[in-house]
């Protein structure tokens, strides 16, 4: 008995382990990305580069459809990250995921309140969103550089925190970022999504349909006002799950879904929205309300919040820190976590419409990003034990 539950209970760490090697190469891959694109817009191609992403393909720009389609099943990977985690996961209880929940909420509430404390009032309010979120790909490919001297629980209570960060994020995008909601699409949406959930009742494991309709719940999200990668995530969870061994619809399609992810579409996001045109005066889109608060949201608020809601729970007897990690370790972590880049820009998109306020949240999400990871490495380097030689080798 025991040998035959042996591969079963693998499983899930074998796909853990496959998760972090892809976000590992996948943040060298966005930092890269990131660099070409900001060469090319201010370089004597500058104007052709932005033109290809603005110009029409099927009544909408490139990058439209990268944001709204392509997005679309990067948010579908994510549910699926978000349904293994909490069937099977760190999420599968309550002690397991009370600790990286709690952070987590900490580190979107706290930024969130600095972003308001600025901007309560003014036009750039609607940008308090874009400080609450973080790129799993980036934190967990800063923490990698730091190699076996990071402990596995520090791995799986980052992985844990970003995983729901990015269902906060998909909640924020789905409750304050809509707008004229089209009543008839969206009831639409809903009823398709009502046949998939039939569909995983009836234990229909061929993943056709579930694809098939998937794609035409997405086309009447995007006609209803809701933004259309809420989709992914609903989709995601109407896949049956089972007992998520490799035999199951959603673990292959979860494996199968993360190199396309994090190799093509994270890479063409990145691409097609770090556009950021760098003129002579291009700090003085950091000396606004709006930057103020995202900067210090994310610098500063994010390791703050998850700091003080993790010593509040501990403190009241709630959870415990996990063996291994210490509070130095954890604010490092929450530091990582300030790195907020891909989901920062996606809801900065999203929270304003006209091109300057994009572009100041742009330069200034970039930097935050830039500073909070370099802060959460060098904190982690020194807080970290070093392996003696034989450990390293």
């Amino acid at each position: 008995m025991a040998k035959r539950d042996t591969p079963v209970l693998m499983k899930p760490v074998n796909l853990f382990l496959d998760l972090l090697e892809n976000e590992r190469t996948a943040g060298l891959l966005l930092v890269i990305c990131t660099v070409i694109s900001l060469w090319l817009t201010n370089s004597a191609a500058g104007e052709e580069y932005l033109g290809f992403w603005h110009q029409d393909l099927f009544s909408g720009s490139v990058e439209y459809w990268i944001n709204d389609g392509l997005m679309a099943i990067f948010f579908l990977m994510i549910g699926l990250e978000l349904e293994r985690e909490v069937y099977i996961g760190e999420l599968s209880s309550l002690k397991q995921a009370l600790l990286p929940a709690i952070a987590a909420l900490g580190g979107m509430l706290v930024p969130a309140g600095i972003h308001m404390l600025f901007n309560h009032g003014t036009p750039t309010a609607a940008g308090a969103g874009i400080p609450m979120a973080t790129d799993i790909a980036f934190a967990i490919g800063i923490l990698s550089l730091l190699g076996d001297r990071v402990p596995l629980a520090l791995k799986v209570f980052l992985t844990a925190l970003a995983v729901i960060d990015d269902l906060g994020a998909i909640l924020t995008i789905a409750i304050f970022y809509s707008s004229g909601i089209q009543w008839a699409y969206l009831g639409g949406a809903f009823g398709v999504w009502a046949i998939l959930l039939v569909l995983n009742r009836l234990r229909v494991f061929n993943l056709v349909p579930y694809l098939v309709l998937g794609v035409v719940m997405w086309w009447l999200m995007l006609h209803s006002g809701v933004h259309a990668t809420v989709t992914g995530v609903l989709v995601a969870f109407a896949i049956p799950f089972g007992d998520g061994g490799e035999d199951t619809i959603s673990w292959k399609l979860q494996h199968f879904l993360h190199k396309p992810v994090a190799f093509i579409i994270m890479p063409l996001f990145a691409l097609a929205n770090t556009c950021i045109v760098l003129g002579t005066d291009w700090y003085d889109h950091l000396l606004t309300l709006n930057s103020y608060g995202i900067f210090l949201g994310l610098v500063v608020g994010k390791p703050l919040g998850i700091g003080l809601f993790c010593a509040v729970a501990v403190g009241l007897g709630v959870c415990t820190l996990p063996t291994g990690i210490s509070w130095k370790k954890l604010l490092g972590a929450g530091a990582l976590a300030g790195i907020g880049f891909t989901m920062s820009i996606f809801i900065s998109l999203l929270a304003f419409n006209d091109a300057e306020h994009i572009l100041m949240s742009k330069t200034t999400i970039l930097l935050s990003s830039t500073v909070a990871g370099c802060i959460g490495y060098f904190w982690l380097r020194a807080v970290l034990p070093h392996l003696p030689p034989e450990e390293s080798a």
